[in-house]
């Protein structure tokens, strides 16, 4: 590694500078001096990343603009970035590529096992709507007897770095609508770009930024599962939002499909597949006249996407029908919270992997979890709220409990004596390193403290006993102020980044 120990750049990141009160002695000293960034210069590394962002498709839609999450080339703006990549040592990241494709190979083995997920579920199907309406279309495929015979799983798994123990710890792992396999790849190259452009000044190595692979992976995984439908005249069908601001990071996958495998993709809403889906006797599903190889859900992960029963026809349309589900509903349910804090059970990995090694490689980066039927964790959870977070099955950022409103919502549930506490989860809460951050959101540099989230990417395909595809595919790191509970970049509490190994 070139880079001068003296470096100020470790582990910071820059952009357009913004006067805030920080934690540290100082805070009215300018960011940029205390760590040796000359502000002209900090200036002209904002505005060449915004131009860059401009030009390379690192954009989202404008929440203020009405018609952005549907009308593509319309209010588009930069996605939000941080200016330079975070810091990480290279010891855990390569542990976290090694996680990988064990975590592909259990959640397939967990997948065939619909007894466990019925059973493990059960009582959070008493409570949870969402989830019960999940499991009623898994319990009929199971009652129909419906293989899936071709298995295509595109995963994230999402990693923390204990600063107290400097463990790498797991938050959750995604099997659903796994965002930003595009914008993370362009982040990437950003980072690589400026660390280039402004070498001298900045005494960083381009190369320590590794290399970023998951939209041409990903792109690989879906067409190799269309190949293996064996129907040149279908196409790969992506289930989305009736408004996604998200669309580029989309449109990137379907753009590499169809210039580099000639694979064409097609966008539907729940609702238009309802309203347009036919099942071929044969099993297979017309939409319109297009006969779908492939359903890609970047929708269907959240009780919003299902406002009434047409959504809920035409999810269990697609579990029917022979296309490659990515996820089918089984892959779906294997990501679940619940599924998550049973399988950090003892005893609980031997059901599914037999490698003993790989058993321990997983258990190492297991965060504390706990039911809620635990009476003594959710006491010192009680006592201790700050140590604790409290989950509830749902995806997509925004709906984990923490603090004092974690310690009324667990009051409440010991006070109602209901089943609504198999609803929820208790796991660790994890303390990462805290570094200084320019966060660019909206062409505005935002000067903060900040902590960083780790999610690798990973594909896994296979066709009855033959495993085509299992492998580490590219990451995902995400920034946001340490003040911030939560974590989405979508939902508005995070920006992209980049990894800088050290």
């Amino acid at each position: 590694m070139t880079q001068s120990p003296s470096s100020p750049f470790l582990p910071i990141k820059c952009g357009r500078v913004e006067e805030i009160n920080t934690q540290e002695e100082n805070p009215t000293k300018p960011m940029s001096d205390r760590h040796g960034i000359d502000p002209e210069l900090l200036q002209r590394m904002v505005y060449d990343a915004l131009v860059w962002s401009s030009l390379h498709g690192l954009v989202v839609g404008d929440r203020n603009v009405q018609r952005s999450g549907k009308v593509p080339g319309v209010g588009m703006v930069h996605a939000p970035f941080a200016l330079l990549p975070m810091s990480f040592p290279e010891s855990h990241w390569g542990q976290a590529c090694e996680l990988a494709p064990i975590f592909n190979e259990l959640v397939d083995r967990v997948s065939l096992d619909g007894e466990f997920l019925q059973n493990s579920l059960s009582r959070t199907k008493k409570v949870d709507a969402f989830t019960s309406r999940l499991l009623d279309i898994h319990s009929k495929m199971l009652e129909n007897n419906k293989k899936e015979e071709i298995r295509l799983g595109l995963h994230r798994s999402d990693y923390m770095l204990d600063e107290e123990t400097k463990l790498l710890l797991q938050i959750e792992l995604n099997t659903v609508s796994c965002s930003f396999p595009g914008l993370s790849c362009l982040v990437s190259e950003l980072h690589r770009s400026l660390l280039n452009q402004f070498k001298e000044q900045l005494g960083l190595n381009s190369g320590r930024i590794p290399e970023n692979t998951n939209l041409s992976q990903f792109a690989e995984a879906l067409a190799k599962a269309w190949k293996e439908y064996n129907n040149p005249r279908a196409v790969v069908m992506i289930v989305v939002q009736t408004e996604e601001r998200n669309m580029y990071d989309q449109h990137w996958l379907s753009t590499v499909l169809k210039e580099r495998y000639d694979v064409t993709t097609i966008r539907k809403t729940l609702a238009e597949i309802d309203e347009h889906g036919v099942l071929r006797p044969d099993g297979t599903l017309l939409v319109g006249d297009l006969a779908i190889g492939v359903i890609y859900f970047r929708a269907g992960y959240t009780p919003t996407d299902y406002p009434s029963e047409s959504e809920w026809r035409a999810r269990y349309l697609m579990e029917q029908s022979s296309a490659v589900k990515c996820p089918s509903i089984s892959y779906h349910l294997a990501g679940t919270k619940k599924i998550q804090q049973e399988l950090a059970k003892p005893n609980a990995l031997e059901r599914f992997l037999e490698n003993k090694d790989d058993i321990a490689k997983l258990r190492k980066c297991f965060a504390g979890l706990w039911s809620l039927d635990d009476s003594s964790i959710v006491k010192d959870a009680i006592e201790r709220p700050e140590f604790y977070v409290m989950k509830p099955q749902r995806e997509g950022g925004g709906n984990n409990i923490y603090g004092d409103d974690m310690r009324k919502a667990l009051l409440r549930l010991q006070e109602d004596g209901t089943e609504e506490n198999a609803a929820y989860i208790l796991m660790q809460r994890i303390f990462p390193t805290i570094a200084p951050t320019f966060l660019m959101r909206d062409g505005i540099c935002h000067k903060d403290h900040a902590i960083s989230e780790l999610g690798i990417y990973s594909a896994y395909l296979r066709n009855k006993e033959n495993v085509i595809m299992n492998e580490q595919c590219g990451y995902l790191m995400r920034t946001k102020v340490s003040s911030s509970n939560e974590g989405g970049v979508a939902a508005g509490f995070a920006v992209l980044d980049s990894v800088y190994l050290t």
